[in-house]
Protein backbone atom coordinates (compact mmCIF):
# COMPACT_ATOMS: atom_id res chain seq x y z
CA UNK A 1 0.00 0.00 0.00
CA UNK A 2 1.49 3.30 -1.13
CA UNK A 3 0.83 6.83 0.09
CA UNK A 4 0.16 9.05 -2.93
CA UNK A 5 -0.34 12.80 -3.11
CA UNK A 6 -2.25 13.90 -6.20
CA UNK A 7 -2.34 17.57 -7.24
CA UNK A 8 -5.03 18.86 -9.62
CA UNK A 9 -4.69 22.22 -11.35
CA UNK A 10 -7.44 24.73 -12.06
CA UNK A 11 -8.21 23.41 -15.55
CA UNK A 12 -8.66 19.91 -14.13
CA UNK A 13 -11.46 21.05 -11.79
CA UNK A 14 -12.93 23.88 -13.89
CA UNK A 15 -16.47 22.47 -14.12
CA UNK A 16 -18.69 19.61 -12.96
CA UNK A 17 -17.57 17.28 -15.76
CA UNK A 18 -13.90 17.78 -14.94
CA UNK A 19 -14.49 17.44 -11.20
CA UNK A 20 -16.25 14.12 -11.75
CA UNK A 21 -13.31 13.02 -13.90
CA UNK A 22 -10.88 13.95 -11.11
CA UNK A 23 -13.03 12.06 -8.60
CA UNK A 24 -12.67 8.96 -10.80
CA UNK A 25 -8.87 9.34 -10.83
CA UNK A 26 -8.69 9.77 -7.05
CA UNK A 27 -11.04 6.92 -6.22
CA UNK A 28 -9.27 4.59 -8.67
CA UNK A 29 -6.01 5.13 -6.78
CA UNK A 30 -7.84 4.63 -3.47
CA UNK A 31 -9.56 1.42 -4.57
CA UNK A 32 -6.20 0.07 -5.71
CA UNK A 33 -5.28 0.00 -2.02
CA UNK A 34 -3.40 3.29 -1.74
CA UNK A 35 -3.75 6.03 0.84
CA UNK A 36 -4.57 9.18 -1.11
CA UNK A 37 -4.31 12.90 -0.45
CA UNK A 38 -5.67 15.17 -3.21
CA UNK A 39 -4.56 18.82 -3.37
CA UNK A 40 -6.64 21.19 -5.48
CA UNK A 41 -6.31 24.63 -7.06
CA UNK A 42 -9.18 27.05 -7.62
CA UNK A 43 -11.43 26.29 -10.59
CA UNK A 44 -10.36 27.67 -13.96
CA UNK A 45 -9.93 31.46 -13.78
CA UNK A 46 -11.56 31.80 -10.36
CA UNK A 47 -8.51 33.40 -8.74
CA UNK A 48 -8.33 36.08 -11.45
CA UNK A 49 -12.09 36.70 -11.18
CA UNK A 50 -11.96 37.04 -7.40
CA UNK A 51 -9.03 39.43 -7.66
CA UNK A 52 -10.91 41.55 -10.22
CA UNK A 53 -13.95 41.69 -7.93
CA UNK A 54 -11.79 42.84 -5.05
CA UNK A 55 -10.06 45.54 -7.08
CA UNK A 56 -13.44 46.77 -8.35
CA UNK A 57 -14.45 47.40 -4.74
CA UNK A 58 -11.10 48.75 -3.58
CA UNK A 59 -8.29 49.51 -6.06
CA UNK A 60 -5.71 49.31 -3.25
CA UNK A 61 -6.89 46.64 -0.81
CA UNK A 62 -4.70 45.37 2.02
CA UNK A 63 -2.84 42.17 1.18
CA UNK A 64 -4.40 40.51 4.22
CA UNK A 65 -7.94 41.03 2.93
CA UNK A 66 -6.92 39.98 -0.58
CA UNK A 67 -5.63 36.70 0.88
CA UNK A 68 -8.98 36.20 2.62
CA UNK A 69 -10.73 36.71 -0.70
CA UNK A 70 -8.47 34.64 -2.97
CA UNK A 71 -8.32 31.64 -0.62
CA UNK A 72 -12.06 31.12 -1.18
CA UNK A 73 -11.38 29.65 -4.63
CA UNK A 74 -9.57 26.58 -3.35
CA UNK A 75 -12.22 26.01 -0.67
CA UNK A 76 -14.89 25.74 -3.36
CA UNK A 77 -12.83 23.25 -5.39
CA UNK A 78 -12.08 21.08 -2.34
CA UNK A 79 -15.70 20.88 -1.23
CA UNK A 80 -16.99 20.10 -4.72
CA UNK A 81 -14.40 17.37 -5.26
CA UNK A 82 -15.21 15.82 -1.87
CA UNK A 83 -18.90 15.76 -2.83
CA UNK A 84 -18.07 14.04 -6.12
CA UNK A 85 -15.98 11.43 -4.30
CA UNK A 86 -18.85 10.86 -1.84
CA UNK A 87 -21.16 10.25 -4.78
CA UNK A 88 -18.81 7.49 -5.95
CA UNK A 89 -19.16 5.77 -2.58
CA UNK A 90 -15.74 6.44 -1.03
CA UNK A 91 -15.11 7.97 2.42
CA UNK A 92 -13.63 11.44 2.13
CA UNK A 93 -12.99 14.64 4.07
CA UNK A 94 -11.99 18.08 2.76
CA UNK A 95 -9.61 20.29 4.76
CA UNK A 96 -8.61 23.92 4.49
CA UNK A 97 -4.91 24.75 4.57
CA UNK A 98 -4.90 25.56 8.27
CA UNK A 99 -6.85 22.38 9.08
CA UNK A 100 -4.26 20.40 7.14
CA UNK A 101 -1.53 21.95 9.31
CA UNK A 102 0.00 24.57 7.00
CA UNK A 103 1.83 27.16 9.07
CA UNK A 104 3.37 30.01 7.07
CA UNK A 105 5.14 33.32 7.36
CA UNK A 106 3.05 36.50 7.51
CA UNK A 107 3.99 37.81 4.06
CA UNK A 108 0.50 38.04 2.62
CA UNK A 109 0.31 37.15 -1.05
CA UNK A 110 3.75 35.52 -1.06
CA UNK A 111 3.86 33.55 2.20
CA UNK A 112 6.45 30.84 2.75
CA UNK A 113 5.67 27.53 4.42
CA UNK A 114 7.25 27.24 7.87
CA UNK A 115 6.03 23.72 8.60
CA UNK A 116 3.18 21.30 7.91
CA UNK A 117 1.74 19.60 10.97
CA UNK A 118 0.18 16.50 9.41
CA UNK A 119 -1.44 14.97 12.49
CA UNK A 120 -4.96 15.69 11.22
CA UNK A 121 -4.20 14.31 7.76
CA UNK A 122 -2.70 11.14 9.24
CA UNK A 123 -5.72 10.70 11.52
CA UNK A 124 -8.06 10.85 8.55
CA UNK A 125 -5.89 8.51 6.46
CA UNK A 126 -5.78 6.01 9.33
CA UNK A 127 -9.59 5.95 9.18
CA UNK A 128 -9.27 5.02 5.49
CA UNK A 129 -10.59 8.33 4.23
CA UNK A 130 -9.46 10.15 1.12
CA UNK A 131 -8.22 13.59 2.18
CA UNK A 132 -8.85 16.58 -0.08
CA UNK A 133 -6.74 19.62 0.82
CA UNK A 134 -6.93 23.19 -0.42
CA UNK A 135 -3.66 24.22 -2.04
CA UNK A 136 -2.24 27.74 -2.10
CA UNK A 137 -3.19 28.63 1.47
CA UNK A 138 -2.13 28.42 5.09
CA UNK A 139 -2.23 30.37 8.33
CA UNK A 140 0.37 32.55 10.04
CA UNK A 141 1.26 32.72 13.75
CA UNK A 142 -1.45 35.33 14.30
CA UNK A 143 -4.14 33.00 12.97
CA UNK A 144 -4.61 35.00 9.76
CA UNK A 145 -5.21 33.36 6.38
CA UNK A 146 -2.24 33.56 4.01
CA UNK A 147 -1.62 32.55 0.41
CA UNK A 148 1.57 31.23 -1.19
CA UNK A 149 1.51 33.24 -4.43
CA UNK A 150 0.54 32.18 -7.94
CA UNK A 151 1.36 28.52 -8.52
CA UNK A 152 1.49 27.96 -4.77
CA UNK A 153 -0.78 24.92 -4.88
CA UNK A 154 2.08 22.97 -6.48
CA UNK A 155 4.23 23.86 -3.49
CA UNK A 156 1.43 22.83 -1.13
CA UNK A 157 1.32 19.37 -2.71
CA UNK A 158 5.06 18.79 -2.45
CA UNK A 159 5.10 20.08 1.13
CA UNK A 160 2.43 17.55 2.11
CA UNK A 161 4.30 14.79 0.28
CA UNK A 162 7.50 15.70 2.14
CA UNK A 163 5.81 15.89 5.54
CA UNK A 164 4.03 12.56 5.01
CA UNK A 165 7.09 10.92 3.38
CA UNK A 166 4.82 9.99 0.48
CA UNK A 167 5.86 7.39 -2.06
CA UNK A 168 4.81 9.54 -5.01
CA UNK A 169 3.52 13.04 -5.77
CA UNK A 170 1.51 13.23 -8.99
CA UNK A 171 0.62 16.46 -10.80
CA UNK A 172 -2.40 16.35 -13.09
CA UNK A 173 -2.37 19.22 -15.59
CA UNK A 174 -3.86 20.04 -18.98
CA UNK A 175 -0.76 18.57 -20.66
CA UNK A 176 0.41 14.99 -20.30
CA UNK A 177 3.98 15.67 -19.22
CA UNK A 178 7.01 17.90 -19.70
CA UNK A 179 7.81 18.73 -23.33
CA UNK A 180 10.92 19.99 -25.09
CA UNK A 181 8.92 23.18 -25.84
CA UNK A 182 5.35 24.39 -25.46
CA UNK A 183 3.44 21.84 -27.61
CA UNK A 184 0.71 24.42 -28.26
CA UNK A 185 3.20 26.67 -30.06
CA UNK A 186 5.86 24.24 -31.33
CA UNK A 187 4.24 21.34 -33.25
CA UNK A 188 7.42 19.25 -33.13
CA UNK A 189 7.74 19.37 -29.33
CA UNK A 190 8.47 15.98 -27.75
CA UNK A 191 7.38 14.64 -24.40
CA UNK A 192 10.18 13.63 -22.03
CA UNK A 193 9.99 10.36 -20.11
CA UNK A 194 12.36 11.65 -17.45
CA UNK A 195 13.87 14.96 -16.39
CA UNK A 196 16.20 15.85 -13.51
CA UNK A 197 15.26 18.13 -10.63
CA UNK A 198 17.87 20.67 -11.76
CA UNK A 199 16.60 20.75 -15.34
CA UNK A 200 12.98 20.99 -14.22
CA UNK A 201 13.89 23.81 -11.83
CA UNK A 202 15.59 25.77 -14.59
CA UNK A 203 12.66 25.27 -16.97
CA UNK A 204 10.15 26.32 -14.30
CA UNK A 205 12.19 29.39 -13.37
CA UNK A 206 12.68 30.39 -17.01
CA UNK A 207 9.03 30.45 -17.99
CA UNK A 208 7.80 26.87 -18.50
CA UNK A 209 4.39 26.81 -16.80
CA UNK A 210 4.26 23.08 -16.10
CA UNK A 211 5.37 23.20 -12.46
CA UNK A 212 6.11 25.97 -9.96
CA UNK A 213 9.81 26.45 -9.24
CA UNK A 214 9.32 26.50 -5.45
CA UNK A 215 7.69 23.08 -5.70
CA UNK A 216 10.67 21.70 -7.63
CA UNK A 217 13.13 23.14 -5.10
CA UNK A 218 11.27 21.43 -2.27
CA UNK A 219 11.01 18.14 -4.14
CA UNK A 220 14.76 18.13 -4.73
CA UNK A 221 15.49 18.99 -1.10
CA UNK A 222 13.37 16.12 0.24
CA UNK A 223 13.93 13.75 -2.71
CA UNK A 224 10.23 13.51 -3.55
CA UNK A 225 9.46 11.52 -6.69
CA UNK A 226 7.26 13.63 -8.99
CA UNK A 227 5.17 12.56 -11.95
CA UNK A 228 3.56 14.94 -14.44
CA UNK A 229 0.33 13.61 -15.96
CA UNK A 230 -2.76 14.73 -17.85
CA UNK A 231 -6.13 14.59 -16.10
CA UNK A 232 -7.74 14.01 -19.51
CA UNK A 233 -5.66 11.14 -20.92
CA UNK A 234 -4.57 8.20 -18.80
CA UNK A 235 -1.22 7.92 -20.56
CA UNK A 236 2.25 7.73 -19.04
CA UNK A 237 3.63 11.12 -18.05
CA UNK A 238 7.06 12.55 -17.19
CA UNK A 239 8.99 11.51 -14.09
CA UNK A 240 11.02 14.20 -12.30
CA UNK A 241 13.87 12.54 -10.44
CA UNK A 242 17.53 12.97 -9.48
CA UNK A 243 20.26 12.91 -12.13
CA UNK A 244 19.82 11.85 -15.73
CA UNK A 245 22.41 9.69 -17.41
CA UNK A 246 24.75 11.82 -19.47
CA UNK A 247 24.30 9.69 -22.58
CA UNK A 248 20.66 10.69 -22.70
CA UNK A 249 19.32 13.69 -24.63
CA UNK A 250 21.69 16.67 -24.73
CA UNK A 251 18.93 19.19 -24.01
CA UNK A 252 15.68 18.83 -22.09
CA UNK A 253 13.87 21.85 -23.48
CA UNK A 254 13.52 25.33 -24.91
CA UNK A 255 11.42 27.85 -23.02
CA UNK A 256 10.29 31.47 -23.28
CA UNK A 257 9.40 34.04 -20.64
CA UNK A 258 7.48 37.14 -21.75
CA UNK A 259 6.95 38.27 -18.19
CA UNK A 260 10.27 40.08 -17.97
CA UNK A 261 11.68 43.59 -18.20
CA UNK A 262 15.16 45.03 -18.70
CA UNK A 263 16.55 47.86 -16.61
CA UNK A 264 19.78 49.65 -17.51
CA UNK A 265 21.52 51.85 -14.95
CA UNK A 266 23.70 54.24 -16.93
CA UNK A 267 26.83 56.02 -15.74
CA UNK A 268 27.42 54.07 -12.54
CA UNK A 269 30.66 55.24 -10.85
CA UNK A 270 33.37 52.65 -11.57
CA UNK A 271 34.36 51.90 -8.00
CA UNK A 272 33.97 48.93 -5.61
CA UNK A 273 30.59 48.40 -3.97
CA UNK A 274 28.30 50.02 -6.53
CA UNK A 275 26.82 46.75 -7.81
CA UNK A 276 26.26 45.69 -4.21
CA UNK A 277 24.37 48.91 -3.46
CA UNK A 278 22.06 48.47 -6.46
CA UNK A 279 21.24 44.80 -6.02
CA UNK A 280 21.04 44.82 -2.22
CA UNK A 281 18.49 47.66 -2.47
CA UNK A 282 16.35 45.55 -4.81
CA UNK A 283 16.81 42.38 -2.75
CA UNK A 284 15.64 44.16 0.41
CA UNK A 285 12.27 44.68 -1.33
CA UNK A 286 12.07 41.09 -2.58
CA UNK A 287 12.78 41.92 -6.22
CA UNK A 288 14.49 39.05 -8.01
CA UNK A 289 17.18 39.90 -10.55
CA UNK A 290 18.10 37.48 -13.31
CA UNK A 291 20.27 38.22 -16.35
CA UNK A 292 23.01 40.75 -15.49
CA UNK A 293 25.41 42.50 -17.87
CA UNK A 294 28.06 45.02 -16.84
CA UNK A 295 29.92 47.07 -19.43
CA UNK A 296 33.66 47.73 -19.48
CA UNK A 297 34.44 50.87 -17.49
CA UNK A 298 35.02 54.12 -19.40
CA UNK A 299 35.71 57.64 -18.17
CA UNK A 300 35.33 56.45 -14.59
CA UNK A 301 31.83 54.99 -15.13
CA UNK A 302 30.15 51.78 -16.28
CA UNK A 303 26.64 50.66 -17.24
CA UNK A 304 24.81 47.81 -15.50
CA UNK A 305 21.83 46.12 -17.17
CA UNK A 306 19.66 43.38 -15.67
CA UNK A 307 16.23 41.79 -15.91
CA UNK A 308 13.40 41.69 -13.37
CA UNK A 309 9.83 40.33 -13.54
CA UNK A 310 7.61 42.78 -15.45
CA UNK A 311 5.28 43.49 -12.50
CA UNK A 312 8.32 44.59 -10.47
CA UNK A 313 9.81 46.94 -13.08
CA UNK A 314 8.23 50.20 -11.91
CA UNK A 315 9.04 49.47 -8.27
CA UNK A 316 12.65 48.62 -9.13
CA UNK A 317 13.10 51.80 -11.19
CA UNK A 318 11.60 53.88 -8.36
CA UNK A 319 13.97 52.36 -5.80
CA UNK A 320 17.00 53.15 -7.93
CA UNK A 321 15.67 56.62 -8.74
CA UNK A 322 15.48 57.35 -4.99
CA UNK A 323 19.23 56.74 -4.69
CA UNK A 324 20.24 58.15 -8.07
CA UNK A 325 21.87 61.31 -6.77
CA UNK A 326 23.51 59.56 -3.80
CA UNK A 327 25.06 56.97 -6.10
CA UNK A 328 25.97 59.42 -8.85
CA UNK A 329 24.05 57.52 -11.55
CA UNK A 330 23.53 59.34 -14.86
CA UNK A 331 20.32 57.71 -16.15
CA UNK A 332 17.90 54.80 -15.72
CA UNK A 333 16.32 53.13 -18.76
CA UNK A 334 13.61 50.46 -18.57
CA UNK A 335 11.99 48.31 -21.25
CA UNK A 336 9.19 45.70 -21.05
CA UNK A 337 9.24 44.88 -24.76
CA UNK A 338 11.63 41.97 -24.26
CA UNK A 339 11.53 38.19 -23.79
CA UNK A 340 13.91 35.64 -22.32
CA UNK A 341 14.50 32.51 -24.40
CA UNK A 342 16.48 29.69 -22.81
CA UNK A 343 17.78 26.21 -23.50
CA UNK A 344 18.19 23.79 -20.60
CA UNK A 345 19.95 20.45 -20.41
CA UNK A 346 22.28 18.55 -18.10
CA UNK A 347 24.07 17.19 -21.16
CA UNK A 348 25.42 20.65 -21.96
CA UNK A 349 28.12 20.20 -19.29
CA UNK A 350 30.00 17.69 -21.43
CA UNK A 351 29.15 18.93 -24.93
CA UNK A 352 31.04 22.00 -26.24
CA UNK A 353 29.57 24.21 -28.92
CA UNK A 354 25.97 24.30 -27.69
CA UNK A 355 25.97 28.09 -27.40
CA UNK A 356 27.34 28.46 -30.92
CA UNK A 357 24.54 26.27 -32.31
CA UNK A 358 21.92 28.25 -30.41
CA UNK A 359 23.30 31.55 -31.73
CA UNK A 360 23.47 30.10 -35.25
CA UNK A 361 19.76 29.23 -35.04
CA UNK A 362 18.95 32.81 -34.04
CA UNK A 363 21.21 34.23 -36.77
CA UNK A 364 19.41 32.12 -39.37
CA UNK A 365 16.21 33.99 -38.49
CA UNK A 366 17.94 37.40 -38.30
CA UNK A 367 17.11 37.65 -34.58
CA UNK A 368 19.25 40.04 -32.54
CA UNK A 369 20.50 39.13 -29.05
CA UNK A 370 20.42 41.87 -26.42
CA UNK A 371 21.90 40.03 -23.42
CA UNK A 372 23.30 36.58 -22.63
CA UNK A 373 23.47 34.57 -19.40
CA UNK A 374 24.88 31.06 -18.93
CA UNK A 375 25.26 28.36 -16.30
CA UNK A 376 26.31 24.71 -16.39
CA UNK A 377 22.90 23.56 -17.64
CA UNK A 378 21.32 26.60 -19.27
CA UNK A 379 21.87 29.40 -21.75
CA UNK A 380 19.51 32.38 -21.68
CA UNK A 381 19.28 35.20 -24.21
CA UNK A 382 17.26 38.39 -24.03
CA UNK A 383 15.46 39.30 -27.27
CA UNK A 384 12.82 41.64 -28.61
CA UNK A 385 9.45 40.28 -27.48
CA UNK A 386 8.20 40.14 -31.08
CA UNK A 387 10.98 37.65 -31.89
CA UNK A 388 10.26 35.29 -28.99
CA UNK A 389 8.11 32.63 -30.65
CA UNK A 390 10.26 32.57 -33.81
CA UNK A 391 13.35 32.17 -31.65
CA UNK A 392 11.90 29.21 -29.74
CA UNK A 393 10.91 27.44 -32.96
CA UNK A 394 14.28 28.06 -34.62
CA UNK A 395 16.23 26.80 -31.61
CA UNK A 396 13.94 23.79 -31.17
CA UNK A 397 14.29 22.86 -34.83
CA UNK A 398 18.07 23.15 -34.50
CA UNK A 399 18.40 20.80 -31.56
CA UNK A 400 15.38 18.52 -31.86
CA UNK A 401 14.53 18.56 -35.56
CA UNK A 402 16.40 15.33 -36.31
CA UNK A 403 15.90 13.56 -32.96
Amino acid sequence: MALIVQKFGGSSVKDAEQINNVAEIVTSAYRAGNRVVAVVSAQGDTTDELEAQGLAINPSPSKREMDMLLSAGEQISAALLAMAIEELGCPVVSLLGWQAGFETTSTHGEARIRRVRVERILKELDQRRIVVVTGFQGVDRYGDMTTLGRGGSDTSAVAIAAALKADLCQFYKDVDGVYTADPRKVPGARKLDFISYDEMLELATLGAQVLHNRAVEMAKKYNIRLEMLSSLTRTRGTIVKGERKMEEMLLSGVTKDDNTARISVIGVPDRPGMAFKIFSTLAAKGINVDVILQSIGRNGTKDISFTVPSPKMEEAVALIEEQRENWGVTDIISDEDVAKVSIVGAGMETHPGVAAEMFEALFSQNINIRMISTSEIKITVLLDKADGDRAVKAIHDKFFGDV
